[in-house]
């Protein structure tokens, strides 16, 4: 029985901390980890939430906003860095 709350919790935490990871995700050259977490974090609470009703789902989606634009703009990115760098000339 005290199961149902735990996971609630634990569901309204991950969806608090996608949003924190999401922030971070944005940060140039290393918000990529912290946006891949946020993404991993997102699913979990995105799951949890087809049994429950989640009051952090604005956080939830916001921070998977973050994340996503925070993981594609930083990978192409970085990307073009490493590859500026790896070769000079070209």
């Amino acid at each position: 029985m005290n199961e149902i709350p735990a996971a609630k919790i634990r569901m309204m935490q991950a969806s608090m901390n996608c949003l924190v990871f999401g922030m971070l995700a944005l940060i140039p050259i290393i918000g990529v980890p912290f946006g891949l977490t946020a993404l991993w974090m997102s699913y979990f609470a995105h799951r949890c939430e087809r049994q429950f009703w989640n009051p952090g789902k604005p956080y939830r989606v916001t921070g998977q906003l973050f994340a996503a634009v925070g993981v594609l703009v930083w990978t192409i990115v970085d990307t073009i860095w490493i590859y500026k760098i790896a070769n000079p000339g070209g």
